[in-house]
């Protein structure tokens, strides 16, 4: 029971404390202490009832929430991220035992079910659809999505960068978090550099359910709480956040973008968009799609056809089977439809360097080939690239060196530019 609740439930005389004030036994001193006494858990039960509703009362246009004391801002180390991902590893109910059979994934997975709050309507999460038309309703340039189903502590430099520079290159965007752990006290102080500054930025815990209604993922749901599907070896954030950016997009319309992106331009204008992430050079035909970076109008058909996909298709056990590689799979199999209105963009629009040569910017050239290269790799970026992707799955453990493209790219791609080589 948190503070709040202790202390609406004791029982406190103000009549008795007041007849033993009089007793000559009952020092001055004595009745001030209880005094002092009383204040400090009355102080303490208005700090509980600040921490519980604060999540009613997220900040929009850079209203500044009160009490917040700004020596406690802080964006977790990288350091920390690796001792935290250690912790979450072991105790994530949405993260499956390793090695197990698909029999023994799915008894476990029954048993966690009780703990996995975000597959249902809470009273928090039951206000996700007003809190949403809250905030696209402040003159929004573009309405922007990203997920984070990690822990708060979890969410460190790199992913504040991509933020950063999103607002960056597009300032009057408005830009929704869906997240629970973020939807939080510690989220707000991580991400309480942006609302100073007057972004419109919000953490929201997202009401699944609500999101599926009446959707071909509907049925899949139900399943799943019931304990009838295997959820497979992946850990189940990442099949929720594939599931969430369909969801998101064909209720509200707008842009989704993961968290390891540095924006170079603004994506406004663009509209019904995805990127491709590979293609054969004398054809000029993509060879894989990545939704990554994906652009919708409200309702729009495509989206309905990728949740039918996914629903119908759901495999646990491979990663990028419900994302990527469905975005792919869906377009070969349908083909580009006049009805969709579908612009794919060749990889230099958002994925101008590949997951394997990525590691390369994070490096400072040496050479004069290597800073010619460097040079060459800037300029293509800046005149062709709407984004570049980070591939965190791949560069995580890196670190930016001084001088490299990596860190000219982001200082050039900010406004708060903080930590960035230490992300």
């Amino acid at each position: 029971m948190s503070s709040v609740g202790k202390f609406s439930h004791k029982k406190i005389n103000y009549g008795l404390l007041c007849r033993a004030a009089k007793s000559p036994v009952f020092s001055h001193f004595s009745f001030a202490s209880i005094l002092f006494f009383i204040y400090a858990a009355s102080l303490i039960s208005n700090f509980s009832i600040y921490s519980a509703e604060f999540r009613t009362n997220e900040i929009l246009g850079g209203k500044l929430f009160r009490r917040i004391d700004p020596q406690q801002q802080q964006i977790p180390s990288s350091a920390s991220l690796q001792r935290n991902n250690i912790i979450e590893e072991e105790s994530d109910p949405l993260i499956p035992p390793h090695k197990a059979t698909s029999e023994e994934r799915l008894r476990w997975f029954r048993r966690k079910l009780p703990e996995l709050e975000i597959l249902n309507s809470t009273h928090l999460s039951g206000r996700f659809h007003g809190r949403v038309l809250e905030l696209f309703n402040n003159n929004c340039s573009a309405q922007f999505f990203m997920v984070w189903l990690s822990a708060a502590q979890s969410f460190g430099p790199r992913e504040f960068l991509a933020i950063d520079s999103l607002f960056s290159a597009s300032p009057n965007g408005c830009l929704l978090l869906l997240s629970t752990s973020m939807d939080s006290h510690t989220g707000y102080k991580i991400l309480k550099p942006l609302h100073d500054r007057g972004f419109k930025i919000l953490a929201v815990t997202p009401d699944v359910p609500f999101l599926v209604k009446n959707t071909p993922t509907e049925p899949w749901l139900n399943e799943l709480k019931a304990g009838n599907l295997d959820p497979g070896s992946v850990p189940l954030f990442n099949h929720l956040s594939d599931l969430l950016r369909l969801l998101v997009l064909y209720r509200y319309g707008g842009v989704y973008l993961d968290t390891d992106f540095i924006f170079i331009k603004d994506l406004s204008a663009l509209r019904n968009a995805i990127g491709a992430q590979s293609m054969k050079l004398s054809t000029k035909i993509w060879t894989r799609l990545n939704g990554a970076v994906m652009i919708f109008d409200i309702y729009h058909p495509l989206l309905l056809d990728f949740l039918q996909e996914f629903a119908k298709t759901f495999n646990g056990n491979r990663w990028g089977h419900n994302g990527p590689y469905l975005v792919s799979r869906v377009l070969e199999r349908l083909g580009n439809k006049a009805e969709y209105n579908l612009t794919i963009y060749p990889p230099n629009t958002f994925y101008p360097v590949d997951w394997v040569k990525i590691i390369k910017l994070y490096k400072k050239p040496q050479t004069e080939d290597e800073i010619k290269s460097a040079e060459d790799i800037l300029a293509n970026i800046s005149s062709e690239s709407y984004t570049v992707h980070l591939w965190n799955k791949r560069t995580r453990e890196l670190k930016i060196k001084e001088g490299s493209v990596m860190e000219r790219l982001i200082s050039s791609h900010c406004v708060i530019c903080q930590h960035i080589t230490d992300a």
